[in-house]
């Protein structure tokens, strides 16, 4: 607090200013040095995020081993303190990584078994870093699964939920809004500042399960488009650049870009035709009846019911006690 008292510019000099403030005056020069980048922590930092959306169970342990193999020796600390800088962590389950604000509410995960059959719909969002020579930036983006459709989008230079609620609120007031909106447990998305602009227009708010990676899969395909069709391409230097050259993506996205998951449609003609697009997200695993794989690729079309359960039944038929229930693969399905 004191330290602010100190201005350079005053008649007094800030030997004597410090001397009053009762600050020790290192610490008023510290402030003024530029910090120094170490240009192999770019280097490491820029291999680290080429290599994590490939394998995104790699934690610091295996990121180690792949810097070796091209060519670097790095211990782990220092790989843990740069996968920190970048909010990086392997998907693996850790000791109370996902324990909630105590004064944030819980909402289920709705959205397994529904199937989505028409724009706005079910709409998610997510947030993502994107490196640059001198920091990172961070993207925020809201997505319609229905068509894959980018309505909103956002950059920062922080965390700060003020810009994922600017994003929401853009992508209500240009496209109305959702039945079900789903996010991840982020902070920025339990605050009251986001889930009070939810509430308010009436959605019924949805939120991944712990460690369940599929559950918002469409967001997360979005950020390796992102990355592997603009980002890593270009490399962009600043975050005006970066705004410029996502505006460009996203419009390329959204209206020329074809969907092989769409019949090779683009986002903007499913979302405003409503033909062509789906999608439904089942529970390979947790459920106790076992279930049908997560058809990620729209069909248009949620399978039949009665095929799932004829599917069920005939599965618990050829089960005796004690054995293996077959697994999706070696149950035949009526035709």
């Amino acid at each position: 607090m004191r330290r602010a008292w100190i201005d350079a510019e005053e008649t007094v000099s800030v030997l004597q200013q410090c001397v009053l403030a009762g600050v020790c005056r290192s610490t008023i020069y510290a402030q003024q040095k530029p910090p120094v980048i170490d240009e192999r922590d770019l280097l490491h930092s820029r291999l680290i995020d080429e290599e994590y959306p490939r394998h995104p169970f790699y934690g610091s342990r295996r990121m180690v081993v792949f810097l070796k193999t091209v060519g670097h020796t790095v211990n782990r600390k220092r790989v843990q303190r740069l996968m920190r800088q970048m909010g990086l962590a392997g998907m693996a389950p850790g000791p109370n990584t996902s324990r909630s604000h105590p004064e944030h509410q819980v909402y289920p995960y709705l959205l397994r078994g529904v199937a989505v059959v028409r724009p706005n719909h079910v709409w998610s969002t997510d947030i993502t870093y994107i490196r640059l020579p001198r920091g990172f930036a961070y993207l925020v983006a809201v997505i319609d699964w229905y068509s894959r459709k980018v309505l909103s989008w956002r950059i920062s230079n922080s965390m700060e939920a003020i810009f994922c609620v600017d994003c929401l609120e853009d992508a209500l007031r240009t496209h109305g809004k959702p039945e079900i909106f789903n996010s991840d447990q982020g902070s920025q998305f339990t605050s009251d500042a986001f889930t009070n602009v939810l509430t308010r227009e009436g959605v019924v708010i949805s939120r991944d399960g712990r460690g369940r990676v599929f559950d918002n899969i469409f967001v997360e395909r979005l950020w390796r488009n992102v990355k592997h069709e603009d980002v890593y391409l270009k490399g962009y230097a600043t975050m005006g650049e970066l705004m410029v050259g996502l505006t460009e993506y996203f419009a390329f996205y959204n209206g020329e870009r074809p969907h092989q998951s769409l019949g090779d449609q683009t986002p903007q003609v499913v979302y405003q035709t409503g033909i062509g697009g789906g999608a439904m997200i089942v529970d390979k695993f947790g459920g106790a009846g076992g279930g049908t794989p997560v058809p990620l690729r729209s069909t248009g079309v949620p399978p039949p019911a009665e095929a799932r359960s004829t599917a069920t039944a005939q599965t618990k038929a050829q089960t005796e006690p004690g054995q293996r229930r077959p697994a999706a693969t070696e149950v035949k399905c009526p035709a």
